[in-house]
């Protein structure tokens, strides 16, 4: 009987002394369960990495953005700080739109309008004219300014604005776009190849063809 006695005592002193430190393992258990989960709720995306997609879409976009100078006048950051026509003017890419406003006598009118759209060909989109037709409309000021003040919207549009879109112009005319993403056309035919361009007093969307009016 002393012997049962003995190791029944034995048995209960073993198990007040594991309980300690199994009730501690538990313990350290939930805290570093709670340690792990406080890291993966950092480590969770949160409202600055959903509203990433929403930043990107402020950016330039479009495959002829890669053209556009790093640094000086001519980059996004140097054309930010100019109103649109002379913004333009240290764009390369767009030196025979410039000398057609110049031409037309818009330039004043471009630099001191507030909040417009333009969509700038480029001279490749002239080049798609023929040189006749395009002196013919250059030595026609009435005609050329009808033709530029047709690329103006009166306000600033947002690239989600252009998936479907209907615009007035400041040629009185319409422009339509359609598009989505990064790729977007006007009027159907004219692609857009550097979109959310901005200035000090503009968004230029850069496309490939030359809008004509009606």
């Amino acid at each position: 009987m002393m012997a049962l006695r003995f190791r029944r005592t034995a048995v209960a002193v073993a198990a007040a002394s594991v309980l300690p430190f199994a009730l501690a393992a538990c313990s350290d258990s939930g805290e570093k369960s709670s340690a792990g989960s406080a890291a993966s709720e950092q480590a969770t995306p949160g409202a600055d990495a959903a509203s990433t997609p929403a930043m990107a879409m402020d950016a330039p976009f479009g495959p002829a953005c890669a053209g556009v100078p790093k640094e000086g006048a001519g980059s996004f950051d140097g054309m930010a700080k100019d109103p649109v026509a002379t913004a333009a003017s240290n764009n390369p890419a767009l030196s025979t739109l410039v000398a057609a406003v110049k031409q037309a006598g818009l330039v004043d009118t471009l630099n001191n309008a507030k909040d417009i759209t333009v969509f700038a060909p480029t001279n490749d989109a002239f080049a798609k004219i023929p040189k006749a037709d395009l002196d013919k409309v250059l030595a026609d000021k009435a005609m050329l300014t009808k033709i530029l003040t047709y690329h103006v919207v009166g306000q600033k549009l947002a690239p989600k604005q252009l998936d479907s879109g209907s615009f007035d112009t400041l040629e009185k005319g319409k422009i339509t776009t359609a598009g989505s993403g990064e790729a977007y056309k006007v009027n159907g035919t004219s692609n857009v190849v550097c979109g959310n361009v901005p200035t000090a007093n503009a968004t230029v969307y850069i496309v490939d063809t030359v809008l004509m009016p009606k």
